[in-house]
């Protein structure tokens, strides 16, 4: 049950659902998790120096018996300690996830770096150097795109950002920037609407595709898959964490499953429009004057 890829704006792709190593596993013994993702059927695992867990992500990589070919590996830069570079810090993460390289190495959030520019001429002499294959950033709006595409020599192939129904309205100038400059957006915090926010404006439109979907396919439906498939819709990969088997497979199967109409995207785009509800982050809105 192969998942889908996105192509990059730097030739490579990316798979479109990933097993994330935050949120419930931040600071947390992570092996075990990835280990029974990878082996579920998940190839592409995000990481992050801010999680705290690198060490056992890679633990975890490792124990699935999964070659590394065969794997796709985010992390995420954090701030830099005092008296180390950019590279001093993927070093240390390369050798937490027991690997010669990763496939996307992020800025994690601008806030922590006083001098954007300088730290993506950083990431771009990683990419340069084979320590990753791709650079991107997480959490950028469309001013802090404005200071690192100045002079860059690497456009960003990806923004990491929450992303989901409830955001949607006010995310729309990333978006546009994105399609801009060919920067796919990944999605953390996607199946928000549910876990967070149930019984929401957008409940009825998920149930709606989630009922057309399962009588087409024979199958149960989800809300969650349904979100997922928005996602999907709109070639944004989804990142997603659960230490439950039978959630692994859910969100797996969603590759077996066809397509949302555009009138069930637009429906979902609409009602998510109406309530905003941004989780993680929060900064972003006050910059935004959301």
């Amino acid at each position: 049950m192969a998942t889908p890829s996105i192509q990059l704006n730097d030739g490579t792709s990316i798979p479109w659902l990933a097993f994330g190593s935050g949120t419930a596993l931040y600071s947390k013994d992570a092996t075990k998790q990835i280990t029974d993702a990878i082996k579920a059927g998940f190839r592409h695992i995000d990481a992050a120096q801010a999680y705290s867990n690198e060490e056992t992500v890679g633990d975890g990589i490792v124990q699935s018996g999964v070659p590394r070919s065969e794997l796709y590996i985010t992390t995420k830069l954090g701030k830099v300690p005092d008296g180390k570079t950019v590279k001093d810090t993927l070093q240390e993460s390369l050798k937490k996830l027991q690997t010669d390289y990763v496939d996307l190495f992020l800025i994690h959030t601008p806030v922590q770096h006083a001098d954007l520019k300088s730290t993506w001429k950083e990431l771009e002499e990683l990419k340069a150097e084979g320590l990753t294959r791709s650079i991107g950033v997480s959490n950028f709006l469309p001013k802090h795109f404005d200071i690192i595409l100045e002079g860059a020599t690497v456009v960003p192939a990806v923004n990491q950002i929450e992303y989901h129904p409830y955001v949607f309205k006010a995310s729309q100038p990333q978006i546009d920037l994105h399609k801009q400059h060919k920067i796919v957006a990944t999605s953390y915090g996607g199946l928000t609407p549910i876990t967070r926010f149930p019984g929401g404006p957008i409940d009825p439109a998920l149930d709606k595709a989630a009922k057309r979907l399962a009588e087409g396919s024979g199958k149960s439906v989800t809300q969650g898959q349904v979100l997922q498939l928005w996602l999907r819709k709109k070639d944004i990969p989804c990142i997603t964490v659960t230490s439950k088997a039978e959630r692994l497979k859910e969100y797996l199967s969603v590759a077996e499953l066809p397509e949302l109409t555009e009138e069930e995207e637009r429906a979902i785009d609409e009602s998510g429009s109406t309530a905003h509800h941004r989780v993680f982050s929060s900064w972003i809105d006050k910059e935004s004057n959301l």
